[in-house]
């Protein structure tokens, strides 16, 4: 059971890192037929949960994914996509639909002539930074379907349908409210996913189910801050410097202190788009002996000033 607790501690630590920030949720309405396209937003992910009816969700390459009540769909990377009631549909951009504003960031979108809709479903889309595990995202797939009622999500469903109950109501205080519950949803399923084994597609998940690998790991992320050594990596993973060093980069691809570099600059991201913090705190907090310390160190890493990085966050 110890074995175990390491890489169960390191997932939670890299969770709790994850940053979502909603920029437009949709409550659909939809008639028998009905096509919806979403386009690509790289940077952003798409999330879908059918809450009654059933349609097609159809990828850029033509695949087709058939989407039942309870089912919910998640896409990473932010993918062009469309929502349909049949693949022989007319499809409208989403954003060419009149809405009625729920909130501040939730809207109604009606595409049905008659009374009751033959399908509703719950949309968002969100700036998707899972800080210290960003470099899971490319290896994702494009879409992730997610079958709420089934065993492994059974924790979802509650989750799902208080969403959609959010986006409903139009309650005060429900934007905060979905962002919040969305958080967690991508959670479940980031966890879910990597609890699968990630698809066997990255050398980041077999470190994390490595218990002295992940021990070294979880040092780094939970004192990003601390100048650490590759001995003192080593120590925590209770293996040699050598043994250690070798086994850092075949596993991960990149030696230790150079993750720990990397990791420094994906936690000062996050602290200055999302936390809003200032640029001298996120560099005290970083194990910086100045700001400019810090803002030369993150140019290097990221290939632009802290200041142009957050500037970019806002547009």
């Amino acid at each position: 059971m110890n074995q175990i607790a390491p890489s169960s501690d390191l997932m939670s630590e890299l969770l709790l890192g994850m940053r979502l920030r909603g920029i437009q949720y949709r409550r659909v309405y939809a008639g028998p037929s009905f096509g919806f396209a979403f386009k690509a937003k790289p940077g952003c992910a798409y999330f879908h949960f059918m809450a009654t009816g059933t349609a097609k969700l159809v990828t850029e390459d033509g695949e087709l994914q058939t989407l039942s009540a309870g089912n919910a769909v998640f896409l990473p990377q932010g993918s062009a996509h469309q929502i349909v009631s049949d693949p022989k549909a007319l499809v409208q951009d989403i954003d060419h639909y009149d809405v009625v504003s729920l909130s501040e960031t939730v809207c109604a979108v009606t595409a049905s002539s008659c009374g009751t809709p033959h399908a509703i479903f719950f949309s968002g889309c969100m700036e998707f930074d899972l800080g210290g595990l960003q470099g899971l995202v490319p290896l994702m797939p494009e879409l992730m379907m997610i079958d709420a009622t089934s065993q492994r999500y059974l924790e979802l469903m509650p989750i799902l349908t208080a969403m959609e109950q959010e986006a409903c109501a139009g309650r005060v205080g429900d934007a905060g409210i979905l962002a919040r519950l969305a958080d967690v949803v991508m959670a479940v399923i980031v966890r879910g996913w990597v609890e699968c084994g990630c698809g066997n597609s990255s050398a980041f998940v077999t470190a994390l189910r490595e218990p002295r690998l992940s021990r070294a790991i979880l040092a780094l992320h939970r004192q990003p801050g601390r100048d650490w050594t590759v001995a003192e990596l080593a120590a925590e993973s209770g293996l040699s410097r050598s043994v250690f060093a070798k086994r850092f980069q075949e596993t991960i691809g990149v030696a230790p202190l150079r993750y720990a570099g990397e990791l420094r600059m994906r936690i000062a991201r996050t602290w200055l788009a999302y936390d809003r913090m200032p640029i001298e705190r996120v560099a005290e907090r970083l194990g910086y002996t100045s700001q400019a310390a810090f803002s030369r160190a993150y140019k290097r890493i990221t290939g632009i000033s802290p200041g142009s990085s957050r500037r970019a966050q806002e547009k």
